[in-house]
């Protein structure tokens, strides 16, 4: 059997299909070792810490090459509220943390406004992620490919977290988890549904802190739409 090279990616990409090695001109199936299996398995197969050693060791994309360290993610793993963002940045690649420095700040302010921390203890909590794990050089946009590689890793956190909201700060973020091109303007103020491990999640999509710092008159907007994730969630545990 062989794969052409976009099949191979993208089954790299969401780990599924067997493992193979070339020998001469013919493919062949390798058995596993047992003590193997937890370094190949699937996302979708791990629980939270072997998820978390996946990560930090992960070279599914070339950021595995620049990267400091992977940013797995911050916050109590009962959290109701799921925080999703678009990359680490050169801080967050420095500390292992997602939104730190006056981004951070900010988004800290923001849920404390709603009566939510990242330092909070079980459902009242938030957990913090990103799509990418690893910060891509310059703090350059993500690509295409490093969406689609990194993407299971946040799926798999999604089905262990079982939020009752995701909010997608970003347009990045919102097209990782909406599979829309769209502009935040268009996506905010109103409630989308996701489906991840045969549930739906509502997901609320607003502004990134970083694109709120150079744009003040949109922190009402961001309000806004954090007051729309408290009614979903409300709703979604009722």
């Amino acid at each position: 059997m062989s794969l052409d090279s976009s099949r191979a990616m993208l089954w790299k990409a969401l780990a599924l299909g067997p493992r193979w090695v070339l020998r001469g001109s013919s493919a062949q199936f390798v058995a596993q070792d047992a003590s193997d299996l937890s370094a190949d398995a699937g996302p979708s197969e791990l629980d939270w810490d072997a998820l978390k050693e996946q990560v930090a060791r992960c070279t599914r994309c070339g950021l595995c090459h620049s990267r400091k360290q992977a940013v797995f993610g911050v916050g109590d793993r009962q959290a109701s509220w799921l925080i999703v963002g678009e990359a680490p940045g050169e801080r967050e690649d420095a500390l292992g943390e997602p939104f730190v420095g006056q981004a951070g700040k900010l988004l800290d302010n923001m849920l404390a406004a709603v009566g939510r921390s990242r330092g909070e203890i079980g459902r009242s909590g938030v957990y913090i992620a990103n799509v990418l794990k690893c910060r891509p050089p310059g703090n350059r946009n993500p690509l295409p490919e490093e969406v689609q590689a990194c993407s299971p890793y946040l799926m798999r956190q999604i089905a262990l977290l079982q939020p009752e909201v995701i909010v997608v700060m970003g347009r990045f973020a919102a097209q990782a988890i909406l599979g829309s091109d769209a502009s935040i303007a268009s996506l905010r103020s109103r409630v989308h549904v996701t489906q991840v491990a045969g549930r739906s999640i509502p997901v609320v999509v607003t502004y990134h802190p970083a694109y709120l710092l150079r744009n003040l008159a949109d922190k009402a907007k961001s309000w806004q739409d954090l007051q729309l994730a408290c009614r979903a969630a409300m709703h979604q545990s009722s």
